[in-house]
């Protein structure tokens, strides 16, 4: 496995292009089943995870190829054509699912347009279990027939699935994305109450209009979907990863850099922002992207509460805390998304982070510095809030188990490279 050395104390300056969103194309590659038309997908960043889903798209059937690189060797968006006219396996391994739990988004669409699907359930992960009672609950009452058995859910209907009134007991990304794909290819009118509202939500939204959905309330926690007999292939353009933009924008602040940022999505990055700015970071919109610094000499301690959105993310929390430990003054972060995500509190300690952990909620007693140790990644983004804290050590800290930061980091070794960081990776 991987692993990442990094020598801190260099303030980052320069230009970075942050990448399409994995978390919005990993639903749009699922959506090509809805159809035997070709869809095209551009912007899309290098990622494990894309690979991973390209390779269980393929195993069902689907023709993937890719279509061509942007500019600057791939670093601004790969495009890839996918046609699942030939589709004939239904099923989702678990060697496969294991990897990644977006893969059962795959098992909306083969029931709404094969009347069937056997998918791997994809279990717990390590912040957290994320149970899908709620995918599974919905396609029931459009008509499922749902069985759980030896690890698998075997879902099949009889006709086409039938639109219904849905209310989520909770706001769930993956469940809106699964049951707003199944519910374009339903027999009626299917109403999801209390539906997610992430961005990315919303990419999948726009991309099955463009295919020939029928969906209004896009952006609003009320989506209706009029099912149609059939949708057809489109070309459509990823949105840029608002955490990516995120996880840089605190790049430039905890080393005191100052990094111009290009493709941010900005419309979509309030609450990041503001809360950023409450820490006393600098942030302007200029003619070529978006300008990142501190305002003054020191960070401020501020305190931060992850809500869905448009609230502050829960994606961004680790990273949110790694700029905390160096800051002027105490600041408390109340985690309410996952029940588990502090595992890089941890790791943070060991490079004498002053953090207590209470329930849900971590308090940040800022110090003068951070000191360079031996760490492992756990999970995507706490790996990432190592990456961060060591830009701004003392001395050389190594990082094992890249393969989790590799998950939703576009060469990130690379990009904090091109903007002055000392770090390497190291291959094994």
């Amino acid at each position: 496995m991987d692993k990442i050395k990094i020598k801190g104390g260099k303030a980052l300056k320069g230009t970075i292009h942050i990448s399409g969103a994995k978390n919005a194309t990993l639903p749009l590659m699922a959506a090509c089943l809805l159809t035997e038309k070709t869809l095209r997908l551009s912007n899309l960043p290098h990622l494990v995870d894309i690979s991973t889903m390209a390779n269980l798209l393929v195993q069902h059937g689907v023709d993937f190829r890719l279509d061509g690189c942007a500019e600057d060797g791939g670093h601004v968006g790969e495009v890839i054509l996918l046609n699942a006219q030939q589709v004939d396996n239904f099923e989702a391994p678990y060697d496969i699912v294991r990897k990644m739990r977006a893969s059962v988004l795959v098992l909306g669409p083969l029931l709404a347009r094969f009347g069937k699907a056997r998918v791997s359930m994809p279990g717990g992960c390590a912040i957290g279990t994320r149970p899908i009672d709620l995918h599974l609950n919905a396609l029931e009452k459009m008509g499922a027939k749902i069985e759980l058995k030896d690890g698998y859910i075997n879902a099949t209907c009889k006709g086409r699935l039938k639109g219904v009134d849905i209310q989520f007991d909770k706001v769930s990304v993956g469940a809106t994305e699964n049951i707003v794909m199944a519910a374009c290819l339903a027999e009626g009118t299917t109403i999801l109450n209390n539906a997610a509202k992430e961005p990315e939500v919303t990419d999948l939204v726009h991309c099955l209009i463009a295919m020939g959905a029928q969906i209004e309330g896009a952006d609003t926690d009320k989506l209706i979907i009029n099912g149609v007999d059939k949708l057809h292939g489109t070309d459509y353009e990823v949105i840029s990863d608002r955490i990516e933009a995120g996880t840089y924008m605190v790049a430039a602040a905890i080393t005191n850099g100052d990094i111009l940022l290009k493709n941010v999505p900005m419309d979509i990055m309030n609450s990041t922002i503001e809360k950023l700015d409450e820490a006393g970071v600098f942030i302007k919109e200029e003619k070529d992207g978006l300008r990142v610094k501190r305002k003054n000499r020191k960070i401020i301690s501020a305190d931060a509460i992850t809500q869905p959105y448009p609230g502050f993310a829960t994606d961004m929390q680790a990273q949110f805390m790694a700029l905390m430990t160096i800051a002027d003054g105490t600041s408390v972060i109340k985690e309410t998304i996952f029940e588990n995500r502090f595992m890089h509190v941890p790791e943070l300690s060991r490079m004498g982070a002053n953090i207590a952990v209470e329930g849900n909620t971590a308090i940040v007693r800022g110090i003068d510095k951070l000191n360079g140790a031996q760490l492992m990644a756990t999970d995507l983004r706490a790996s990432v809030s190592l990456v961060l804290a060591a830009l701004v050590a003392k001395g050389e800290t190594v990082i094992n188990r890249m393969y989790h930061i590799d998950r939703g980091y576009e060469r990130i070794e690379e990009k904090l490279a091109a903007v002055g960081a000392n770090i390497e990776r190291v291959k094994e």
